[in-house]
């Protein structure tokens, strides 16, 4: 977890150094964003992430916590073999020909199904972070090259930083991106889907506000997850733009303990790996 309200002088290097990783690269426009700048109007072929929601559907469940957990070692050789056949087709689509909403949940779709894979091909581990692909310096999987689409090499970190953020302006994927940990909002049980993204964004950001990793109160003060820290600028850029945002999707009780506040007082997250708790 990474707590804001340090002040700089006691905050170690460890953390200085998280916090920059956390949050990967910074919002702009790059090569890779001018490539797949471009619409179109063509949908996903039916039956295109049947093999991403058959999966979704064998081994995401949520916990009585209410976090979704995925059963890594539970994962057949069958249903491996599926997710990589599926994340291979993905790459025979150039998603420039599809609708602003076909783009969305194609990329929503690809970071998951690849975030999956990345951990199951490492598995066991107890955080992602742990996985480096043989970079002992390295803070994470995020900037290994993973995939091409439409002849560009991707990692995971292009598709969430220059992808994503940068084409869509639209804050409610982060709560549709999973990064297999705990403190992320929950890994869905079925894929994004353009015909209903518009609902399953808005269903995704209010579960996850108004789950106590998202946002809660202790006595008058907001602790929110670090979400709101390392991308404060996609929220609006303060505190007051966090928290309007927050009371946006936030349930009667919440919403009404928001009133009149301007602040966050602290952030935290979990990045223990999201699979079920051993008994």
């Amino acid at each position: 977890m990474i707590a804001r309200a340090a002040p700089l002088i006691g905050t170690t290097l460890f953390a200085l150094l998280a916090a920059f990783w956390a949050a990967g690269p910074a919002m702009a426009a790059s090569p890779v964003s001018e490539h797949f700048a471009a619409s179109g109007e063509e949908p996903l072929p039916d039956g295109v992430d049947a093999p991403w929601a058959e999966i979704l559907a064998a081994y995401v469940s949520k916990a009585e916590d209410g976090i979704a957990r995925f059963a890594y070692a539970q994962v057949t050789p069958d249903h491996r073999a599926s997710l990589e056949a599926y994340l291979i087709s993905l790459q025979g689509f150039q998603p420039t020909t599809l609708t602003r909403e076909g783009q969305l949940a194609f990329w929503v779709n690809l970071y998951n199904a690849l975030t999956v894979k990345v951990v199951l091909d490492h598995y066991p581990v107890t955080s992602i972070r742990r996985i480096k692909f043989g970079r002992f310096w390295a803070l994470g999987p995020w900037d290994h090259d993973l995939v091409t689409i439409d002849g560009i090499e991707l990692s995971l970190n292009d598709i969430e930083h220059r992808i994503l953020r940068v084409l869509y302006d639209e804050p409610r994927i982060h709560y549709a991106i999973n990064c297999a940990s705990l403190g992320c909002p929950n890994l869905h049980t079925e894929p994004f889907d353009a015909a209903r993204i518009e609902e399953q964004f808005d269903e995704a950001a209010r579960t996850y506000i108004n789950h106590p990793r998202g946002a809660r109160m202790d006595n008058e003060r907001l602790i929110a997850s670090s979400i709101y820290d390392w991308f404060e600028e996609d929220f609006g850029g303060s505190d007051e733009s966090v928290i309007a945002h927050i009371r946006e999707y936030a349930d009667a009780d919440l919403a009404d303990a928001l009133v009149g506040l301007d602040q966050l007082s602290a952030h935290a997250y979990d990045w223990s790996l999201n699979e079920p708790a051993t008994r």
